[in-house]
Order: structure tokens, then C-alpha cells, then sequence
């Protein structure tokens, strides 16, 4: 099942996609899609509906984050062998946690803003999963069982905020609009192997980040499992596993976006995304 949230900014509606690519409406049968309504059940609910049934809604409408309300949104660094070379960084013994702000989080088509200061503003297509059952200290066996479904995240970096100011790598991942999610909330039930699914990634046309899942450093059960050791993993929390190469930090010489480029980027089975980057604007 492919779940979504459609409208306004701030005004979405749950809605889901139905086998021949149309968007039903899934108001009547749940109120969102939320860390609460998942934890309440909502995918087994949305399962029950009788889709031909529920209403139409209008093309063209905005797709909003494929879930809404989310309090924490973690992110894997350098997840991916060649990834990890192009930025000369050394292959992780264990998986580098950090935190892109739930702020940041935005639809999967709506634009992307260059921060205010920005001088490295750079792309980064992942693989994001859905946490919808609760957990700590996850066993590794367990630990799809904990997972709602996935989407397609854009993590979008600013790599002088992230490398050379000092602190953290959260200063430069959780800017406005720095975390585009969805279109749709695919059920883990509809991935056959979350671990072979293909990825890219193009800035006006060109081809920049060509990737596969099963080239990950640590998959995504021993990313549910590893995580879960160290913090509450919730219903709805979002994390997202990291990117392959092509990022422009890893170009010789790099190169960054800088407002008026359009890009286009998708998973496998999870859909896509088209963003416009626009400059930070007072």
C-alpha cells in the first residue's frame, strides 16, 4: 500500500494510491498519518477500506511529507562504500548517528531554499524508513518487524555548515526545507527487498548519483537494531540510511547548488521527487 499526505502546507490529508495511480482520500477512514495514528493502527485500518469506494481526489494536487508530526528524525552518515571514499572519510566500524530537525521536513516536490550564508548546499538521495512499532534495544531479527515502510528522502547538506564551523553534522542537515519526504509511504509488505532497490539522482537533466541499496555499509535492520540501542525508537520517527556517490562534495573540482537548478531524484518501488532550489530569501 501506498500511503500519502495531500494539500496546503499545514492543511494535508491522508490519502493513499490506488492500483492504477489514482489518489483516493483516507480521511473518513483515519485523520493522518502521524506518529499517533500509526501507533494507533492506522496502516491496518487503511488496509480494511474498500478503495474503489473512497473519493477521488483532484490532479495536481500537492503532496505533502509522507508523514506529518514527526518528533525525531535521525540520519546515517557515510552509509555507503564508495560514498564514504569520495569524500575521503574512512569506512565506519559502526554506524555514525546524527539528527536532521523535524522542521526540515517538507514534501517531495515542493522547493527546495538555499540557506541564508550557504556556500555548499548539496544533494544527497537516501532511503528513509518508517518506524511504526515502538522499541528499545532491538534485536537485529526483530527489527523490520518494528518498520512501517519506507520512502525516498532527500537529504539535503550544507556541507561548510556541516564540516567547517565546528560542532556537529546537524548544523548543516537541518535547515528549512533541507529533508523532502515521500511521495508515498510504502508499506513493508509491498518491498520484496528493501536491501536491492535502485536510486538516483539528476540536477537539470544530468545524471549525478546512481546507487543500490544492497551496496549499503549496514543494512537496514542492523540500522533499526543499532539505533535502538542508544535512544526510544517510536511510531513515526523517520530514518533516513545514508547516501551513494555522486554527491557534489565528492566532484573534483566539488560543485554546489546555487538557486535555479531543478532536481529530480527517486528509489525503486518508492516513487519520485522534483524539486526547484531557490535562494534564501528575507
Amino acid at each position: 500500500m501506498k500511503l500519502l499526505r495531500y494539500g496546503p502546507k499545514g492543511r494535508e490529508k491522508p490519502g493513499l494510491l490506488d492500483k492504477n495511480g489514482v489518489i483516493r482520500d483516507l480521511s473518513g477512514i483515519i485523520p493522518d498519518i502521524t506518529p499517533a495514528t500509526l501507533a494507533a493502527g492506522a496502516i491496518a485500518k487503511a488496509k480494511k477500506a474498500k478503495i474503489d469506494t473512497l473519493p477521488v481526489v483532484k490532479k495536481g494536487v500537492r503532496i505533502g511529507s509522507c508523514v506529518g508530526g514527526v518528533r525525531n528524525f535521525i540520519a546515517i552518515g557515510l552509509n555507503y562504500t564508495d560514498h564514504a571514499k569520495e569524500t575521503g572519510a574512512p569506512i565506519p566500524a559502526e554506524p555514525i548517528i546524527f539528527n536532521k530537525a523535524p522542521s526540515c521536513l517538507s514534501g517531495p516536490n515542493d522547493d527546495v531554499m538555499i540557506p541564508k550564508g550557504s556556500k555548499k548546499t548539496d544533494w544527497e538521495v537516501e532511503l528513509a524508513v518508517i518506524i511504526g512499532k515502538s522499541g528499545s534495544y532491538i534485536a537485529e531479527k526483530d527489527a523490520l518487524s518494528h518498520v512501517a515502510g519506507y520512502a525516498v528522502c532527500h537529504d539535503v547538506s550544507e556541507r561548510s555548515f556541516q564540516t567547517e564551523r565546528g560542532g556537529q553534522w546537524t548544523k548543516g542537515k537541518g535547515c528549512p526545507t533541507f529533508g523532502p519526504l515521500g511521495p508515498w509511504l510504502v508499506t513493508r509488505d509491498e518491498v520484496k527487498d528493501v536491501q536491492d532497490l535502485d536510486m538516483f539522482l539528476d540536477v537539470n537533466g544530468k545524471h549525478m548519483q546512481t546507487g543500490n541499496t544492497s551496496t549499503m555499509i549496514f543494512g537496514v535492520a542492523h540500522i533499526v537494531s543499532y539505533v535502538s540501542q542508544f535512544m526510544l525508537l517510536e511510531a513515526g520517527d523517520v530514518i533516513t540510511t545514508g547516501t551513494p556517490p555522486g554527491v557534489g562534495m565528492g566532484m573534483k573540482p566539488p560543485k554546489y547548488l546555487k538557486g535555479g537548478e531543478t532536481v529530480h531524484l527517486g528509489i525503486e518501488g518508492l516513487g519520485e521527487q522534483t524539486q526547484k532550489v531557490v535562494k534564501y530569501a528575507a
